[in-house]
């Protein structure tokens, strides 16, 4: 079977949590809804990830879990990466790179705009954007087959199955 790659942009977060900074800003009431959607909904596409890689920071760290619950994914089996916040995509791609040859789907919770270089990274195409511009809103999550080997990963490698925003799934 192929292996894949499912990019997921934290879920909605709350820019009126006070003096809360960037890192540790939680999630908004939207971004607490659709984040376990977007697990559910994981679920029943049979899509549970042998391993869960996240950004620390707050609003990701809370989209993994919510994320996590709904698939009836461990918590405690969930990676914390430092790096993956205000990553580049040749950091995300080195990330990657160390992950087990027997993981055959990989979930990576993070932020844009990285995790969106990332996609036009691996993809090697300009990709249908929203209104807005952007590839990955909010709880977007990105699925794209990989290559046999996460260690060899290049411009162009992969290719974008869908884009899935929470706005889009049934209950």
């Amino acid at each position: 079977m192929p292996r894949e790659l499912l990019i997921l942009r934290h879920a909605k977060s709350d820019w009126s949590a006070g003096d809360a900074g960037d890192f540790k800003r939680p999630l908004a009431k939207r971004g607490k809804k659709d984040a376990p959607r977007v697990g559910a909904w994981l679920y029943r596409e049979g899509l549970v990830p042998d391993l869960v890689i996240s950004s620390p920071a707050q609003r990701a760290r809370q989209t993994a879990e919510k994320v996590c619950k709904s698939m009836d994914y461990k918590k405690k089996k969930i990676q914390w990466h430092d790096e993956v916040y205000g990553a580049d995509v040749q950091d995300l791609v080195h990330l990657l790179g160390r992950c087990s040859p027997t993981a055959r789907i990989v979930l990576l919770v993070g932020h844009n705009p990285g995790l969106e270089e990332l996609v036009l990274y691996l993809a090697g195409d300009e990709l249908d954007r929203q209104a807005d511009s952007k590839l990955l809103p909010t709880a977007t999550l990105a699925r794209l087959e990989m290559p046999d080997d996460w260690s060899t990963l290049t411009w162009g490698c992969a290719q974008l199955l869908t884009i899935t925003r929470p706005r889009n799934l049934v209950d």
